[in-house]
């Protein structure tokens, strides 16, 4: 073997082992990652568990009523998922229509309306319930019955409206794609308390059309756990594919 050969061979060999080592590092990052994205999964699993296993707690506490509703963020947090059971005035010209919102599998608005309480101080956002939206004009409000006067309101202490990807719509007028509780606040000038509540039916209530079909927040335990053995059957595809490649295929003659 001449000189230009062994180092042409020299060459061969060190351009392979960067080769091995470029796929082996892949690999290694690769199952790396799809491992910790499926241990990622069972810990939400687990995280959903113990939110259900404290929703049932709290379901089973005395239901609250106005006054004992929380006056600052950190202990209205201590009270999500706490039953309610308000007496209060609505201030229906106050009602909040947000946008894209679904239940059922339908698309429509979600209806928040401020209540104000009593006994007790200050004003708190209900959502009421589901409304459908009109098919062609989407500016329509939908028709709403508002019960005048004193009513009774029962529901689950929840933490504000959940937040949809916002383009950049404004952030006043009856129909909405977001209520922030701060804002909301200042420019109604309400004195509105740091939690909503999520209504929900009652005996010998007025009926006033809306659906209140509401999801519990720990349904979907499942879902992870599905997630997880893909992330872990992708991670074991990925190492043996390698190890395929590498030590079991037949060289090439």
């Amino acid at each position: 073997m001449n000189e230009v050969e062994a180092r042409s061979k020299s060459a061969s060999s060190r351009r392979l082992r960067a080769r091995d080592m470029v796929t082996l590092l892949a690999t290694l990052a690769g199952v790396a990652l799809t491992l910790r994205l499926g241990a990622w999964q069972l810990d939400r699993a687990d995280q959903k568990i113990a939110l259900q296993a404290s929703l049932e707690a709290r379901s089973r506490e005395p239901a609250l009523d106005g006054a004992s509703l929380a006056r600052s963020p950190l202990a209205a947090e201590a009270q999500h998922h706490r039953r309610v059971s308000l007496r209060g005035r609505w201030l229906a010209e106050q009602t909040v229509f947000l946008d894209n919102r679904q239940m059922d599998g339908k698309v429509g608005f979600f209806v928040v309306t401020p209540l104000v309480l009593m006994p007790g101080s200050g004003v708190v956002l209900v959502q009421r319930g589901w409304a459908a939206r009109h098919f062609t004009s989407r500016t329509e409000l939908p028709a709403l019955t508002t019960a005048e006067g004193i009513v009774a309101v029962d529901g689950i202490v929840a933490p504000a409206p959940s937040r949809l990807f916002d383009l950049g719509d404004a952030a006043s007028g009856p129909i909405r794609q977001n209520l922030d509780i701060a804002s909301f606040a200042r420019d109604s000038g309400l004195d509105l308390l740091p939690l909503s509540v999520l209504q929900v039916e009652a005996p010998g209530a007025t009926a006033d059309g809306l659906l209140r079909h509401w999801p519990a927040p720990a349904a979907d335990v499942q879902k992870h756990y599905g997630y997880a053995f893909q992330w872990f059957a992708l991670a074991a595809g990925i190492a043996f594919l390698y190890v395929w490649h590498r030590f079991i295929r037949p060289a090439k003659p």
